[in-house]
């Protein structure tokens, strides 16, 4: 009986391991190009919206006039300025949905979910739904690029993902016209926002970054935070338009000769009106000094309440 020689059993073994190792390697290389590995916590589940500093930002809202931190230019301010909040009883903005980039400051419960391809089992996409006005985003993570300039712009936009370390980030084009504070300050459909979602323990905070080349001279930064709350309750949103005021036709508030009420905010807080001008300098710390030597208006006279 003749044995294999070792030369041959070398052979053998070399081309088992080609085998083994081939068709793996040639896996590989047919992945679809652009896919985002996790490398972070994944964002999925139920979350509710925590206000704690940002309450009067948020739930009251912004008074007429305060401008203060925001990185706008003059066009911005002139929109702001003519603004008047009897705009929101026209119908057509009675059921205006908030921008993507705007509507994590709502007071709105938050889902989010995987989409997942069922043969490769990687995540497509991720989606969101915010409980007010039903609002859905949909952040595409398989590396599919954005649309032309010319295409389709709606309230959510275009959205793709990708892992920064542990952080999930979103690039959003493609937004109608919308705002970035509700006091009239406006953010063009030329914007686009760039969004971090970071998941730390029950908690996930959301950072939006807003690039503005029409109203905005540098990158507009706001964070809002979320704690897991796997109970919260996720209401349906129907909105009707109804005619609240008797207004003629084609008429549109606004303030575009005179705003009477743009020095009530400076004068309460005893802030100079030239600081709640708005302006990238009114971001940083350094404007306190220049404050300093600023006018003031005088401090209204406290109303006592009748008793």
């Amino acid at each position: 009986m003749g044995g294999t020689s070792p030369g041959k059993l070398l052979g053998i073994l070399g081309l088992l391991i080609l085998l083994v190792v081939l068709p793996g390697r040639r896996v590989a290389a047919q992945a679809p190009p652009g896919w985002a590995a996790a490398s972070g916590e994944d964002p999925s589940g139920d979350w509710s919206p925590r206000f704690d500093e940002d309450w009067e930002e948020r739930i009251p809202g912004p008074e007429i006039g305060d401008y203060l931190g925001l990185p706008i230019n003059s066009a911005a301010l002139m929109r702001g300025d003519s603004w008047d909040a009897a705009m929101v009883e026209l119908p057509e903005d009675q059921c205006r949905q908030h921008g993507s980039d705007y509507g994590w400051r709502g007071p709105s419960q938050l889902h989010i979910w995987q989409e997942v391809d069922r043969a490769t089992q990687r995540v497509i996409a991720y989606h969101t739904h915010l409980s007010a006005y039903g609002a859905e985003q949909t952040i595409w993570m398989d590396g599919r690029p954005h649309p032309p300039d010319y295409a389709l712009h709606t309230w959510q936009g275009f959205s793709t993902g990708e892992w920064d370390g542990n952080s999930l980030v979103i690039t959003t084009t493609h937004l109608k016209e919308n705002w970035i504070r509700r006091n009239g300050i406006p953010r063009s459909d030329l914007a686009t926002a760039r969004v971090h979602l970071l998941k730390h323990g029950d908690y996930l905070t959301v950072t939006v970054i807003v690039y503005d080349p029409v109203y905005l001279t540098e990158p507009f930064i706001r964070t809002t935070d979320f704690v897991y709350n796997p109970q919260a309750q996720m209401a349906p949103w129907p909105c009707e338009t109804v005619d609240e005021v008797d207004r003629p036709e084609g008429v549109v508030p606004s303030h575009v000769e005179v705003n009477p009420f743009l020095d009530e905010f400076p004068a309460r807080y005893g802030i100079p009106p030239e600081a709640t001008r708005g302006g990238a300098e009114t971001m940083y710390p350094e404007y306190q000094l220049k404050m300093k030597s600023m006018k003031r208006l005088p401090r209204p006279a406290k109303v006592v309440p009748n008793r």
